[in-house]
């Protein structure tokens, strides 16, 4: 059994962090709602050693293998969980789990009240994990395309 292992990402990440990105944004391109994510969510590319610094990138580990990470933004009350990813081979030992609860104990360190986060429409997976950390829906945001 492995123990899902989680820290905040270093420098020392930000390869195997631009690696995942990409492979997290290629599962989204066929996602009800992936593409219009995508268009409002550009790639950070080299903004990672910035957002890595803030100490706003938890990330999941196997040994030296970063294996998933979560980018968080911290407001005056709010943690709001920007992006959360597991790579496939990674999912259902609890790595999602632990990173959503280091940055509930990283909130409230910085004064937060409040955890949010967003789920696609049809991502189970996501909207478990949050449920599981007892974060539920307050809006739903619809939309269509009107040209």
């Amino acid at each position: 059994m492995i123990d899902p292992l989680v820290r905040l990402a270093t420098d020392a990440d930000i390869a195997q962090l631009v690696a995942l990105e990409h492979e997290a944004r290629a599962t989204l391109v066929d996602q009800r709602g992936g593409r219009r994510w995508l268009e409002t969510h550009p790639e950070r590319g080299d903004a990672w050693r910035f957002i890595v610094a803030a100490g706003d990138v938890v990330v999941a580990h196997i040994d030296e293998v970063v294996v998933g990470y979560l980018v968080a933004e911290y407001a005056v009350r709010i943690a709001r969980v920007d992006e959360v990813y597991v790579t496939p081979a990674a999912r259902e030992i609890g790595f999602g789990d632990a990173m959503i609860a280091a940055v509930i104990e990283n909130g409230r360190g910085r004064g937060c009240e409040l955890i949010e986060g967003e789920a696609l429409p049809g991502d189970r997976e996501t909207k478990n994990l949050y449920e599981r950390a007892g974060i539920t829906a307050r809006l739903i945001t619809v939309s269509r395309r009107i040209v």
